[in-house]
């Protein structure tokens, strides 16, 4: 049985200021929800966006593009990425690059989190 999709977006404001020199541990900033996926945008740029994401066993991301350059971390966990016209098995410590315009979805078998660095927009916005 699917479980019900569930994006928790927190607060608008970022944990980074674009203006300072700082630092942040990412394990204390990762909260879940039982049956959801939680997002915290750390910094953002004109030049960038940095999110930390954490998702439930079970949620899904289905597929989707961007036009701007993604790069993942997963932090914790496992999940299921579908990159390059196939299904990867992603783990802790893993890194993986798609350039504008690839097609990509997420599963998530247990809990896991990641880390999404996107670069600026590639002309015309998400």
């Amino acid at each position: 049985m699917r479980e019900r999709l569930c994006f928790v977006a927190m607060a608008a404001h970022t944990l980074l200021s674009s203006e300072l020199a700082e630092s942040l541990t990412l394990a204390a900033h990762m909260q879940t929800a039982s049956a959801g996926i939680v997002s915290r945008t750390l910094l953002q740029t004109e030049e960038l966006r940095v999110v930390l994401f954490t998702f439930a066993a079970g949620q899904e991301l289905t597929t989707h593009s961007s036009k701007r350059r993604a790069l993942v971390q997963v932090l914790s966990g496992a999940c299921d990425f579908f990159f390059a016209e196939k299904w990867h098995r992603l783990t802790a410590g893993d890194f993986l690059h798609m350039p504008p315009g690839q097609v990509h979805a997420v599963k998530a078998p247990e809990e896991f989190s990641m880390l999404l660095t996107l670069g600026a927009d590639a002309k015309g916005g998400e």
